[in-house]
This record gives structure tokens, sequence and C-alpha cells, in this order.
């Protein structure tokens, strides 16, 4: 019994390697289905994108050439790992004082009201200290005052001021009386 021909080869060696050529290609084929969805996993966190992804590969070579054009360029896990070393950087950041603007990224100090940049608020300033207040807080830190409440009236200073007042005018009343007196 003769095998059949590929191609109407009847030669056996070529034959041969024509079959062989021929396996190689559907053995190169499946692996670049399975290095597709291996890929895919590792760059796709929705599951039914790995799926479109293996689904396409399935069209010999040009789907796996199209997967190769349109994938994530990075993957998962090194997402990650960039966004932890972004939030520990930023946290290093905070506690080293380095404070940006949220509205236009301008390095800020930590006091301050106003960005030198944008001109925009960034801290409402408290009505009895006058130091800067975070907009979580509800009591000012510096001078214990409460932040919703209206600033109460420095009496006590009125008073001292006054009463001083009063007290070296009548001591340059009582002054200007005794030169005359003499």
């Amino acid at each position: 019994m003769k095998s059949q021909a590929v191609f109407g080869i009847n030669n056996s060696g070529v034959n041969l390697a024509v079959n062989l050529l021929i396996l190689l290609l559907v053995v190169v084929w499946l692996a670049l289905v399975y290095w597709t969805y291996a890929d895919a996993r590792r760059r796709i966190a929705d599951p039914l994108l790995i799926g479109c992804a293996t689904v396409a590969s399935l069209f010999p070579y040009v789907g796996t050439v199209v997967y190769m054009i349109v994938r994530p360029p990075e993957y998962l896990d090194d997402v990650r790992e960039r966004e932890l070393e972004m939030q520990a950087a930023e946290a290093r950041l905070a506690q080293l004082g380095y404070h940006l603007c949220p509205h236009c990224d301008f390095e800020v100090e930590k006091d301050y009201l106003r960005c030198p940049s944008c001109m925009r608020k960034l801290k409402d300033p408290c009505q009895t200290c006058g130091k800067p207040l975070d907009p979580h807080w509800k009591i000012c830190p510096y001078c214990e005052s409460e932040i919703g409440a209206p600033a109460p009236a420095p009496r006590r200073a009125r008073r001292r001021r006054e009463s001083s007042a009063s007290a070296s005018a009548g001591g340059e009343q009582a002054a200007a009386e005794q030169p005359s007196n003499t």
C-alpha cells in the first residue's frame, strides 16, 4: 500500500520532508496559541479579553501577530509593583514635608494658605490665631478654638488696654498736675 502523497508528491523523501514541515507548522501554531493565552493572562485582567485573544490566535499565525500588536505593553505584576512604589514614594515625600498643590502640582509648604503659582486657596486660616487649618480638623491644634464656632472677641485684651490706657492717662494727669502745684 502506498500512502497518499501530499500536494501530489510521489517521491517518498520529499513527501516525508513536506509532512515533517506541516507537522512543524502545526506544532508551532499550537505553541503560539498557548503562548498567546499565557501572555494574555499575565497582561490582561479581564477573563473575557483573555478568551478573545486566545480565540483570535486560533487563526493560524495571523491571530497571534494581531495580538502582539494590540496587547498591553506591561505585565499586570509590573503595573502593581510600579503603583506600590509610587505610593511608597508619595508616603516618604509626605513624611519629609514635600507637598504639591492639588490644582497645578506646584511645590508648596504645608503651612501655605494659597498656592503661589495658581493662587488657589489651599487651607483656611484659624479665626483666632491665623495659623493654617486642615479642612478635616474640628478644632485648631494651635490655640484650641473650635473651627465651626465664631471667633471669641478678645475681651481681656481690651480691658487690659483700656485699664492700662486709663492708668497711663491718669498718671499723665497726675504728672501734669504735680508740676502745676509746685
